[in-house]
């Protein structure tokens, strides 16, 4: 009897504890689901301390919504912590693992979110995020190794300890920024339940001659209680459309784009631009150069993920929009959508956390094509990082503007200033001797370039020289020594989009002694050229046309076999094909002179044959009783086919041209 009192009176005791605790975790829910996200976190913190540990599947669905607090509202560190707390419980739940691998990949471990990716993988196969996602964690490894030349600085003048993102330039001249804040002395003095952060507005800051930003202050006449920002302005900076959210205790309200205009220095009371028709959201406005299309961001009906950007036209002048269009699946994906902005040239830039990128929202450039598609390419860093990047915006044509960033900054989002620095370009070169690699010191290098540009240089003791380049031009570096023959090398800067040292090595060629013609071959008894020597002999066109006051020797060689008077014959015609191949590719007759040496001066073994003959014997000269050595036919076919060369010799370095 008395034990049936105590577990009475216990149960009396639990009951309002459990009625308790479920009341908590359904308003933690309520809160979740009007969008208050920073709220819902504690209230799910409270809610799972005072779970039973022996309840694991409210336990672990608890640490699941925390998480989904904490990335809801851009934290992911703390996404990261709790996430792996609802993966490592006994109960299952795979949208934890993909959420956790997102979060990693947010902090910026990219080779960690590939395991976590892996591990998702497993537990969904079908799930086809998890390959998009672990392409894209590579992607951004290659591209961190390999950022893009632009720099970017912290625009610490402006930032604040809360969030400043969305900027336009409110002028020409680009000394007027307007830009989106929650700062404290924000007029939207309420606490905004998702993020913690009072209501945002619209500041301005201008530029002073020593390029510091002025300390922002809110602009008069626009803001309101609610939430104000993301402005855009026409090009002549006379009208101004931006986004205003109303929001309510435990309720979602929409957001609209509104509409104000100029007059001097003031702006008129702001009224809806009615884009979309009442109780449609509609954000981030974004004006193409004529002010006649406006995009924005909604998730009206016919789009193709959570936010879509869409695109509205008015005619010029008027304030009638027509009804939205979809730019399409090119622009738009299952994900977010957000913050356009179109640049002159009608280049669409927009974030996405959809397309393939570093993590959270990325940068992207959209470029429309001829057939209606869209062009579309991540921007990568320094301009993208694993954290949002959001919100750019350019001065005209130039690659530099400013851009909102979550990175590491002063604050919650940042405002970042970006240029893309001149191209500088420099060629750095040696001169060597072709035979030798010794550097050849005091030789003329001289700079002939496709834009008409001529400059001269001596190299130094090691050889060496440098010139400083410039973008899209061809160069052709000519060197040239007394006793060589002229080198040349040729770099260009078209195409590059990097700045660049290049690195040139000119091979020069001494002329006191024969120089031989690789690859010159003729048949066994035949003197017609072969296919393959005409590669070489166009080669030798073109440093007769390099060395135009040369004159040479053709000297052409035969193997041993066959008679010597036959020999001689056989010589003499294959250094006349070759010299008849040298007219007939515009060498003066008067510069080229045909000398068949038979069998009488057989080759001598050097280097350069031995790297590709080691059976053969370093200065050994290639007569027949010495090729009657070797231990194989085919040795001696090769040896043989060594001796039937043509080679030239410098007769003369004084020769010119006869005047036309």
């Amino acid at each position: 009897m008395k034990q049936n009192i105590i577990l009475f009176i216990v149960c009396m005791i639990l009951i309002p504890d459990l009625s308790a605790q479920k009341r908590k975790i359904e308003r933690a829910y309520e809160t979740y689901y009007a969008g208050e996200y920073y709220e819902a976190t504690d209230q799910f913190k409270d809610a799972y301390s005072k779970t039973s540990k022996s309840d694991k599947n409210t336990r672990t669905e608890l640490v699941f919504m925390i998480g989904e607090c904490y990335r809801l509202i851009n934290d992911p560190k703390n996404a990261e912590t709790w996430y792996k707390l609802a993966v490592k419980s006994s109960v299952s739940k795979p949208d934890a693992q993909y959420w956790l691998a997102e979060s990693v990949k947010k902090n910026g471990k990219y080779q960690a979110a590939i395991d976590e990716f892996r591990k998702y993988k497993q537990i969904a196969p079908s799930d086809a995020r998890a390959d998009q996602q672990i392409r894209a964690c590579e992607l951004a490894l290659e591209w961190s190794r390999n950022p893009e030349a632009y720099k970017v600085d912290d625009l610490k003048d402006i930032n604040s300890r809360e969030s400043d993102f969305s900027p336009a330039y409110g002028r020409d001249d680009f000394s007027l920024i307007y830009f989106t804040s929650s700062r404290d002395d924000a007029a939207g003095s309420k606490t905004h339940g998702a993020t913690g952060q009072s209501y945002t507005d619209i500041f301005e800051s201008r530029i002073d001659k020593k390029s510091k930003w002025s300390t922002p202050v809110p602009v008069e006449g626009l803001n309101s209680e609610f939430e104000d920002g993301t402005p855009v302005f026409t090009a002549d900076f006379r009208e101004m459309f931006f986004t205003r959210c109303e929001a309510g205790k435990r309720e979602k309200k929409g957001c609209v784009i509104m509409h104000s205009t100029r007059s001097g220095d003031s702006w008129s009371e702001a009224k809806n631009a009615k884009i979309l028709p009442d109780s449609l959201v509609a954000a981030h406005p974004a004006l193409s150069s004529d002010g006649t299309t406006l995009y924005f961001v909604s998730d009206i009906p016919g789009g193709f993920g959570k936010k879509d950007i869409w695109m509205t036209t008015r005619t010029a002048g008027g304030d009638v929009w027509s009804k939205p269009v979809n730019p399409g699946p090119d622009i738009n994906t299952p994900g977010d959508e957000l913050f356009p902005y179109v640049r002159n040239d009608g280049a669409l830039y927009f974030s996405s956390d959809g397309h393939i990128g570093m993590g959270g929202l990325d940068i992207f450039r959209a470029v429309a094509q001829p057939d209606g598609s869209w062009l579309v390419n991540n921007m990568k860093p320094p301009i993208n990082s694993s954290a949002d990047d959001f919100g750019i915006i350019f001065e005209n044509d130039a690659e530099k503007g400013i851009f909102a960033s979550t990175r590491k900054g002063k604050g919650n989002d940042d405002l970042y200033a970006f240029e893309l620095p001149p191209l500088k370009f420099s060629v750095t070169g040696l001169v060597k001797d072709e035979k030798t690699g010794a550097a050849i010191p005091a030789s003329v290098v001289q700079l002939i370039a496709s834009d008409g540009s001529n400059l001269q240089a001596e190299t130094g003791n090691g050889g060496d020289f440098k010139f400083s380049l410039k973008q899209d031009v061809d160069y052709i570096f000519l060197a040239s020594k007394k006793g060589y023959l002229n080198g040349k090398e040729k770099e260009t800067t078209k195409g590059q989009d990097k700045s660049r040292d290049f690195m040139v090595t000119i091979l020069l060629t001494a002329i006191d002694k024969p120089i031989e013609l690789p690859n010159i071959l003729y048949d066994f008894g035949k003197w017609d050229l072969r296919p393959e020597s005409m590669v070489s002999l166009d080669k030798l066109v073109e440093t007769l046309n390099d060395n135009p006051n040369v004159t040479i020797e053709l000297m052409s060689h035969t193997d041993s076999r066959d008679t010597e008077e036959y020999n001689q014959d056989l010589s003499q015609k294959r250094a006349q094909v070759v010299v008849q191949y040298l007219i007939d590719k515009g060498i003066e007759p008067e510069r080229l002179s045909a000398k068949g040496y038979g069998e009488s001066t057989p080759k001598t073994v050097d280097a350069t044959i031995i790297a590709q003959n080691p059976f053969l014997r370093t200065g050994s000269v290639l007569t027949e009783q010495y090729i009657n050595t070797l231990t194989s036919d085919e040795q001696k076919e090769i040896a043989h086919q060594i001796n039937r060369r043509t080679e030239f010799r410098v007769l003369r370095t004084d020769y010119e041209a006869p005047k036309k």
